[in-house]
């Protein structure tokens, strides 16, 4: 009777295990917005010179997804429920895992690859372009928007927020390529998701297993709350009347401001790439400049660039021009609860402030000026304070385009991070091939004209500058670049204290 009792048990259907989920706070809303216009696709691109172990890449993205649930989850979509209404709902749900549910990643053969380097490189407005292969291959994967809801792949409601490639170049040089959701994947996030890559890529080819690494085991059972949920108590608050007096001046403002020159504001958009690189020895000198002057290398990036765009326009001397500037501020540290560096998802704000630009300016008095008010915004808790606001009205933009200039959906000129990523190179990186790596997201929805994303690697400074094109050709952003990094040498000899147009 126990053994029939038993087999009657085993016989019954196993209980399935329903998919975990939330609705996305408000920031993550707003780039659930963004992303399908082609804004907040977030690649990490590693360039190597030895072939990828496709099953070693595929565990080692499995393990990723086990620490970090939010990699696993898809982003469900509900459309309007009746015709009144164009707003979408999103909603993160979090499937278990399985050993036997790897992942998947496409790979594209030598045949493939020459193909996208073709299309790419065909797309491209500037014939004299360097056409690097890693360069285009991060351009591809930054203009492959699989949440557009002209895609072929969101006939479903839910949308993975993680896609990975391989791409062939040769018989000695592949990429691999990981594609998220910004909203799943900030810059932070991003960092540390490759660092634990390249960790657990090692320690695999050492034949060791996941388990001994460092990657910090978080085994949640379900994906963490929105930003807004872990700020301070109080830190947000801003009177009623303050709040629509702030978001009306804005609203009007940013027509006052000014931009670079748009080439072409009707064409469809995609988002491109110039690389800004600037030696160590140039480099140390930028870092001491800011160190002896108490502000952040992001206070002279901006400055570098309100220059570079000043001068970029044929303008009478003294004539006024007024840019605004988006830093982005990694806020994990000052969340209740504090929140780890390598805790995935979305956990940056943004502060926006404007600079008038006459020409002549010193330059190190304008990075001074432009970090500091940054730091007196941030020390007046904007970045908690007006995160709704800039929320809402990034919104609006993408809803009603013609309330930025041009309707072009710029927001800003230019956008920095407060915190620079700081990394170093090390032998065992060798052992899986790896010789390049970079990491930034698509502009080409709302956002900024230039895009800063920058790293000091081994001592140099090295930026990818992404802009939407062809609203911006490449000739013009490789030249504003090209200034950018003429201002940041020369400023790097100055002296504290010492004149001269600095």
């Amino acid at each position: 009777m126990d053994r029939s009792m038993s087999e009657q048990q085993n016989s019954e259907p196993q209980a399935v295990e329903e998919p975990k989920g939330r609705p996305v706070g408000g920031t993550e809303y707003s780039w659930c917005k963004a992303v399908p216009g082609g804004t907040g696709i977030t690649v990490l691109g590693l360039l190597l010179s030895k072939t990828p172990d496709l099953s070693v890449l595929q565990n080692a993205l499995h393990n990723l997804q086990i620490t970090h649930p939010i990699l696993r989850s898809k982003l469900h979509t509900d459309t309007p429920t009746t015709n009144y209404s164009n707003t979408f709902s999103y909603r993160y749900m979090t499937p278990p895992t399985s050993p036997l549910d790897l992942f998947q990643i496409q790979w594209f053969d030598l045949p493939s690859t020459a193909h996208v380097l073709q299309t790419t490189n065909d797309n491209d407005d500037d014939n004299s372009f360097d056409s690097d292969p890693f360069h285009l291959i991060l351009e591809h994967e930054l203009n492959r928007n699989t949440w557009s809801r002209n895609s072929a792949s969101t006939s479903s409601d839910d949308t993975d927020v993680l896609f990975a490639s391989v791409y062939s170049l040769s018989d000695e040089k592949w990429v691999v390529a990981l594609r998220l959701h910004t909203s799943a994947c900030d810059r932070m996030a991003g960092v540390w998701l490759l660092r634990e890559l390249l960790e657990l890529l090692i320690l695999r080819m050492r034949g060791k297993e996941e388990g001994e690494s460092g990657s910090g085991g978080l085994q949640e059972e379900v994906i963490s709350l929105g930003i807004e949920d872990y700020i301070p108590s109080g830190k947000d608050k801003k009177p009623f009347w303050a709040r629509g007096v702030d978001m009306l001046g804005d609203s009007l403002n940013s027509f006052k401001l000014s931009n670079l020159d748009f080439r072409d504001v009707h064409s469809p958009r995609a988002s491109q790439v110039v690389r800004l690189q600037i030696a160590s020895q140039h480099t140390h000198g930028i870092i001491s400049g800011c160190k002896s002057r108490g502000i952040r290398l992001c206070g002279a990036l901006a400055a570098a660039g309100l220059i570079a765009a000043r001068s970029s326009k044929d303008l009478p001397d003294d004539q006024w021009e007024k840019y605004a500037v988006v830093t982005l501020i990694d806020c994990r540290s000052i969340l209740d609860p504090v929140l780890s560096s390598h805790h995935l998802g979305f956990y940056h704000s943004a502060i926006v402030n404007t600079h008038g630009i006459r020409g002549g300016e010193n330059f190190w008095e304008l990075a001074k000026r432009t970090y500091t008010a940054f730091a007196d915004a941030k020390n007046n808790n904007k970045h908690f304070s007006d995160m709704a606001d800039l929320n809402f009205l990034m919104c609006k933009a993408i809803d009603n385009p013609g309330l930025t200039p041009s309707s072009s959906l710029r927001t800003s000129f230019i956008s920095v991070f407060e915190d620079s990523v700081i990394d170093h190179s090390n032998k065992s990186l060798r052992e899986i091939g790896l010789e390049d790596y970079l990491g930034c997201a698509s502009v080409h929805g709302v956002g900024p004209s230039i895009a800063i994303f920058d790293t000091i690697r081994d001592g140099e400074l090295d930026c990818a500058c992404v802009y939407p094109s062809p609203l911006h050709s490449r000739k013009q952003m490789q030249e504003l670049v090209n200034k950018m990094k003429r201002i940041l040498v020369d400023a790097s000899t100055c002296v504290e204290g010492e004149s001269g147009d600095c």
